[in-house]
């Protein structure tokens, strides 16, 4: 019990240093502390069931460049401009047990930026983990996390009326043309290659730094 109760205060002290230092909530320092546990249960789930590959190499029904998509600061990105690259699409939020893959996702793109476009789509559908403007998203993910990849506006991302565009592809087989997988919880990722075909989709349970996340994107 006095251990424990040591290893409390301990947490408790780092906790109070980082909101010192960051714009964190007390819950946003335990969750990037304990980040690293969070990642090893789930990988203690089952691996195996988190991942879906298109092995057929199935073309599109509709152009994966044909989209859209507003960016963090207003601007409208035309996915035309991502011809020749591959391209992590991942939903994010700032209040998840998952947020410390913002720290993956960023020494990922850092590693790979060259051939790598990374677009995190802010996203309040799973428990209202997302609850900040795009401006203190950005704020948050670049004070905490060093993130320079590219952030979207907050959107909608599940399977709804509200859905984004984007995730309506990604998530209907009759536009990609064969996956139907929409976003089970924040930090969901599907990777397209450089001709615009969905290769993966990754749940929250996998790294950005898997070794079949790397594979795809070398």
């Amino acid at each position: 019990m006095v251990k424990r109760f040591i290893l409390f205060i301990v947490i408790l002290l780092v906790a109070v240093l980082l909101i010192k230092r960051t714009n964190m909530t007390w819950k946003q320092s335990l969750l990037k502390t304990f980040y690293p546990l969070i990642m090893y249960a789930s990988k203690l789930m089952g691996k195996e069931k988190a991942m879906a590959f298109n092995t057929n190499k199935t073309k599109p029904l509709q152009s994966f460049y044909a989209l859209n998509a507003v960016k963090n600061n207003g601007d409208t990105l035309d996915f035309n401009e991502l011809k020749g690259k591959k391209i992590m699409i991942v939903n994010t939020a700032s209040d998840c047990g998952y947020t410390g893959q913002f720290t993956e996702l960023e020494k990922l793109y850092q590693q790979y930026g060259s051939q790598l476009v990374i677009l995190g789509f802010p996203a309040n559908d799973f428990r209202e983990q997302e609850k900040k403007s795009d401006q203190a998203i950005a704020e948050f993910c670049k004070l905490n996390y060093g993130v320079t990849f590219q952030l979207m506006k907050k959107t909608s991302v599940i399977k709804s009326a509200a859905q984004n565009p984007v995730f309506e592809w990604l998530s209907n087989n009759r536009a990609n043309g064969w996956c139907n997988l929409a976003p089970e919880w924040n930090f969901c990722k599907f990777m397209v290659d450089e001709q615009g075909i969905l290769q993966a989709y990754f749940t929250q349970s996998i790294s950005p730094l898997d070794e079949q996340v790397i594979k795809l994107v070398e």
